[in-house]
């Protein structure tokens, strides 16, 4: 073959290597011939988009849900003949380079993600035509990050106050004329990748059992298309707390540490969305299912940072009374 190499690379415009709306994305391509070749067309092109695809069996046929959008699309043409087909254009032997230039666009578009049934993603192509019957490709994809500071929601003081807050809820199980309380605690709604975030639950055991929390980190992830809806929830166990013997009441807090990869909450894509929660279980106690809290996390952009509150030890020894 006399196309020996073809490649596509960007430069980077930031140490994270990522890009963001507005910015610039400029590089080069390289071809390596080993003679002399004669060009239909030669371009490289810039693409942003998302794209959604599951399958699901009705009755007894498969039926295929798929949605996509195009964010962004453009097109450089670096060499194309003045007569379609004749391949007047042409590229010498050897190694040859050409620049190019895009602006991605100034708007609100999704971070780069790859989900159980979806997936954005954006790219740089090219695609060297010689004749209909060669045709030499390649693709390369850079990462991309939203510049909204809440890609879930309106940005307001109220969603910046309510993150900081802290949250609480309770949960009482009975069996029989036996009862269980659990509170549960997390120090605030939003938290930055690479941070870490205080879970502290109470355990009121009024049962003649031993009951034990556990407490995970959730996430939900859901894609729409065709107007049908999937969700694709994953749960990660990060703690095991103390046992709670009978008749006894026991506080205790975990520190889950966030990931400083996790992808972040997101909401600004139609076809797709990231929540996350943390969800509180009592492992013991004799139900169908085992009594749960769950309470919405935020996940946002960050860079990763130490906690400063520093993890408590477990409380106990109150006997109940009764």
């Amino acid at each position: 073959m006399t196309v020996k190499h073809l490649s596509v690379d960007y430069n980077k415009v930031n140490e994270r290597g990522t890009f963001s709306p507005g910015d610039i994305l400029s590089g080069k391509v390289t071809v390596v011939t080993s003679k002399e070749i004669k060009v239909q067309c030669f371009l490289v092109k810039a693409k942003g988009k998302v794209k959604v695809t599951w399958s699901e069996r009705v009755g007894q046929e498969i039926v295929v849900h798929c949605n996509k959008k195009k964010y962004f699309y453009f097109e450089h043409i670096i060499l194309q003949d003045k007569n379609k087909g004749d391949g007047s254009e042409i590229i010498g032997p050897g190694r040859n380079v050409y620049p190019f230039t895009f602006v991605i666009p100034n708007t609100d578009m999704p971070s780069t993600y790859e989900g159980k049934w979806g997936k954005v993603t954006y790219s740089l192509r090219t695609r060297l035509t010689q004749s209909i019957w060669l045709v030499h490709k390649t693709k390369i994809e850079f990462p991309f990050l939203t510049k909204a500071e809440f890609p879930f929601a309106s940005k307001s003081d109220m969603i910046i106050i309510e993150l900081k807050e802290q949250q609480y809820a309770t949960r009482i199980s009975f069996y029989g004329s036996q009862k269980v309380t659990m509170n549960v605690t997390s120090e605030k709604v939003g938290v930055k990748q690479g941070e870490a975030i205080g879970v502290s639950v109470e355990v009121l055991n009024e049962s003649t059992r031993t009951v034990t929390p556990k407490f995970y980190l959730c996430e939900k992830q859901t894609f729409a298309a065709q107007s049908k809806r999937i969700v694709h929830t994953n749960d990660t166990l990060f703690a095991t707390g103390d046992a709670v013997p009978a008749e006894i009441s026991r506080t205790m807090t975990k520190v889950l540490s966030i990931p400083p990869q996790l992808a972040p909450t997101f909401f600004n894509c139609g076809m797709m969305k990231l929540e996350y929660r943390i969800r509180v279980t009592l492992d013991g106690v004799p139900l169908a299912r085992d009594p749960e809290i769950k309470l919405p996390l935020v996940i946002l952009l960050g860079s990763p940072k130490p906690h400063e509150q520093k993890p408590k030890r477990s409380i106990w020894f109150r006997k109940l009374p009764g």
